[in-house]
């Protein structure tokens, strides 16, 4: 996992560089990122199951999952944004999500 998490800072590094906005406003659109892509995985999953009439079964199961594959990774570059440790914020509230639910 940490090679995931240098990868998201990469990420994160070269979106930095590329922004022509001001960083306050670079992380409001890393945040709202996150919404557009959570509307492509509904999207894909109506494809998947066929619940639009006029357009029918228009995507995959595969498609799906490139879609939450996306919507993780936006949120993880989005987590990035906020600090510099965010493989540990992340890992944090995991075991707290955890053992809350899990006991």
């Amino acid at each position: 996992m940490e090679e995931t998490w240098k990868t998201v800072e990469r990420l994160r590094e070269w979106l930095d560089a590329e922004s022509p906005l001001a960083p306050d406003a670079t992380r409001i659109m890393r945040v709202l990122k996150i919404t557009e892509e959570a509307g492509e995985v509904a999207e894909a999953m109506h494809g998947m199951l066929g619940s639009n009439p006029r357009k029918g079964k228009s995507h995959t199961e595969e498609d799906v999952r490139k879609e939450l594959c996306d919507v993780i990774l936006t949120s993880m570059v989005a987590l990035a944004s906020f600090t510099p440790d965010a493989a540990g914020v992340f890992d944090e509230r995991l075991r707290h999500i955890a053992d809350r639910s899990l006991g």
